[in-house]
């Protein structure tokens, strides 16, 4: 397949060589009509002809329209880009990415209507996963397909099961992925050689979690871990493992792994009768307030805290354990949230676009894969040198994502150590502020807000600044 591509790529070259050496009566190069010119004079000499050549090419500079080879997911002829999205858009995710996607759709709105980058326009193509991962595999297979009805680079790819499900043909066909995950697999280069990896992993957000929480509680911390099975789990139950060796924590309750199915009972039994006094969750929002819920009503105190996947603001602080999550949770992040300093090009945006949708923290997550894709888009097209190929030779070139402060900035460099982004964001769970209106309400004087409040913006604790990773926290599932 790799041959293929060479050989398309060749004939591509071929094919613009002998474009330009053609017939300069040909005006479909600049849309302008020479044709009437010369043949109004029958004198006109090669000087005339190598001025006019110029002039087309300064024409092409000036409208940054100069060459660029593509092969897949592109229209040439149209100057259109094509992005795809493997969306959750009605699983066990939907009401996230479907303000993830909304937020993507806006940024490439914004930046369509801004005129793109040097006449070319980005058309995101969105496809529904359901979280299910044998549709996962059949809707990257259909973005995949080599022809300009692919897409250059998948922009979103909701989960880590799907995502590792796809990584080694993702790999094979030069597809960049950037996936709705934080696994640690990611970043390594014999495993996600094409998944580009937002912002830290699962593994090192809980190193990080783990540390500071434990500067927050009373006496000598006791750690509790409650984990789901599967890739997102296990990475965040590996973290806080880690983290309790590096600090001298004592674990008197690991349940990696151990939330499987609807009956917690015996989880719940354990935590409360273990003696912690923080817990870390791995776990879905559900998981999360149906063990918190039980717990505190039994009486249980501790400082919560977990991956980011394990709160949602709109589930937790609309139940009945609202006060208590508000007093004992403290949500970790990878960046910043609705309303924070860096967000106002994102709220004027989706407020103008988007007026009946609701104010969310994850649109920032939409934005964030938006810069990515569109820092990626930019430099392929200064190279002149658009194929899925070379995306992926400029994603493992060094160049830097400048996030613009909405999180920490990102390369992806082939050693492991090096690649991995060490910081996180600490929020306090503020359930007295929680307050959730339309986009088209909001003023500044009537903001609303996700009840999430930062304590710690970029915080990179003692163990996650000095770790040295060989790799990743766990080993893929299947």
């Amino acid at each position: 397949m790799k041959r293929m591509r060479w050989l398309i790529a060749l004939l591509a070259v071929f094919s613009l060589f002998a474009a330009a050496c053609g017939s300069d009566g040909d005006s479909s190069s600049d849309g302008g009509d020479t044709s009437a010119d010369s043949s109004d004079s029958d004198d006109s000499g090669d000087s005339d002809d190598e001025e006019a050549m110029e002039d087309d090419e300064e024409a092409m500079e000036d409208e940054g329209g100069g060459d660029v080879v593509t092969d897949f997911g592109v229209v040439a002829d149209e100057k259109v880009i094509r992005v795809g999205l493997n969306a959750d858009l009605s699983g066990p995710f939907a009401s996230l990415v479907s303000e993830i996607v909304a937020a993507q759709e806006v940024y490439w709105e914004v930046f369509n209507d801004n005129g793109g980058y040097q006449g070319w326009t980005v058309e995101p193509v969105v496809i529904d996963s359901g979280y299910a991962t044998d549709v996962g595999i059949q809707n990257y297979e259909t973005l995949a397909q080599e022809s300009e009805e692919g897409v250059l680079m998948i922009t979103e790819n909701t989960g880590s099961p799907i995502t590792a499900a796809i990584a080694p043909d993702a790999a094979d066909d030069n597809m960049l992925v950037i996936p709705l995950s934080w696994a640690s697999l990611w970043p390594d280069p014999d495993f996600g050689a094409t998944i580009l990896e937002k912002q830290a992993t699962y593994c090192i957000e809980s190193i990080n979690g783990v540390e500071w929480m434990s500067t927050q509680v009373d006496g000598d911390p006791k750690l509790a871990i409650l984990g789901r099975p599967g890739e997102y789990g296990e990475d965040g139950s590996a973290g806080a493992e880690i983290a309790a060796e590096e600090l001298g924590i004592e674990i008197v309750y690991n349940g990696r792994g151990a939330v499987a199915g609807d009956d917690r009972t015996g989880v719940i039994a354990e935590l409360v009768g273990s003696g912690a006094n923080m817990v870390w969750t791995t776990l879905t929002p559900g998981e999360t307030l149906d063990i918190f819920g039980n717990s505190v009503s039994q009486g249980f105190e501790a400082i919560w805290s977990g991956n980011s996947p394990s709160f949602n603001y709109l589930a937790m602080l609309t139940s009945d354990f609202a006060s208590e999550f508000g007093e004992f949770y403290y949500q970790s992040q990878y960046q910043a949230p609705w309303g924070s300093a860096g967000t106002e090009e994102i709220i004027a945006a989706m407020t103008e676009r988007r007026p009946e949708l609701n104010i969310s923290d994850v649109y920032v997550t939409g934005w964030i894969e938006g810069i990515m894709a569109e820092t990626l888009i930019r430099e392929a097209i200064d190279q002149g040198d658009m194929t899925r190929e070379n995306m992926v030779a400029i994603a493992t070139s060094g160049l830097e994502v400048d996030f613009m402060g909405l999180s920490g900035n990102q390369s992806w460099p082939n050693d492991y150590n090096e690649a991995v982004v060490r910081s996180t964001w600490i929020y306090d769970v503020v359930a007295e502020d929680f307050n959730i209106i339309p986009l088209g309400e909001y003023t500044e004087d009537n903001p609303g807000s996700t009840g999430m409040v930062p304590l710690e913006q970029d915080y990179i604790g003692t163990v996650a600044g000095s770790y040295q990773f060989d790799g990743p926290c766990i080993t893929p599932s299947g």
